[in-house]
């Protein structure tokens, strides 16, 4: 983990339909470092996801990734779809839908992005895609179609396609939660295998285990606010809130 801030956060705000699901969210995420998101449904931990890569468009406030302001620019501009997508290829999403291309083969939905914005050229895609199947441990699929997976493969596959950008960031969207019971060690080991890499990411779940073991931070948000954010081993042991307390106990 390094000093230099990977996502910063400030004053994030969203609301739909006049309730407001994120209210003055501030949150610094370094390099290296691996934050996972808690709480309840509707808390505002996907909003707060997508708002990261613009996918949704906050109401105030600003995000920075690795420095460069996303969606506005300093001078208060909004950018074209052209300046976003850019800036929006540094973060690399995880959905718990997979929302892979049901038409290309697993190989194809990997190389897909690196040529058609980043430009690479095809062999170079095909080896970067292949190398990548093989750290999820999907190399003998490359040739399937995604139809013919489990919801595990699936992610594995997804979280390739995220990899593929050389992303500044990878954000995971309660990436389990659609998963089988017997599929979800299966994604969570790929994920702890990136966080011993290296990589940086924020993961919203309901994975206890795992974001006690694997987290830098841990982030409870409680109606559009954080609430409370610890190191998981005195978010885990010594929670500040009755409300988290309250959380942990139910979860355990």
């Amino acid at each position: 983990m390094s000093d230099a801030p990977a996502v910063q956060i400030h004053r994030l705000s969203k609301s739909f339909g006049g309730i407001e699901v994120l209210r003055d969210v501030d949150l610094t995420v370094y390099k290296g470092e691996v934050v996972s998101v808690l709480g309840s449904s509707g808390s505002g931990k996907s909003t707060m996801l997508r708002c990261i890569n613009w996918l949704e468009e906050p109401d105030r406030g600003t995000i920075r990734i690795a420095g460069t302001r996303i969606g506005v620019d300093d001078k208060g501009r909004k950018m074209n779809n052209r300046e976003l997508a850019a800036i929006r290829a540094r973060t690399g999403m995880v959905f718990q839908s997979f929302n892979l291309w049901p038409h290309l083969t697993v190989l194809q939905n990997v190389m897909e992005s690196p040529i058609q914005v980043k430009g690479m050229h095809k062999d170079e895609a095909h080896a970067v895609a292949s190398a990548l199947l093989e750290k999820v441990g999907m190399a003998e699929k490359a040739d399937a179609y995604p139809f013919t997976l489990s919801g595990g493969q699936k992610q594995r596959v997804a979280i390739a396609r995220a990899l593929a950008m050389s992303p500044e960031v990878i954000l995971f969207d309660e990436p389990t939660s659609a998963l089988d019971p017997e599929r979800v060690g299966e994604v969570l080991q790929v994920m702890k295998n990136l966080s011993a890499e290296g990589y940086t990411m924020i993961v919203v779940t309901h994975e206890m285990e795992f974001a006690r073991a694997v987290s830098d931070q841990v982030v409870f948000l409680e109606k559009g606010l954080i609430i409370e954010k610890a190191a998981p081993e005195k978010f885990f042991t010594r929670p500040e809130t009755e409300r988290v307390r309250r959380f942990l106990e139910l979860s355990a």
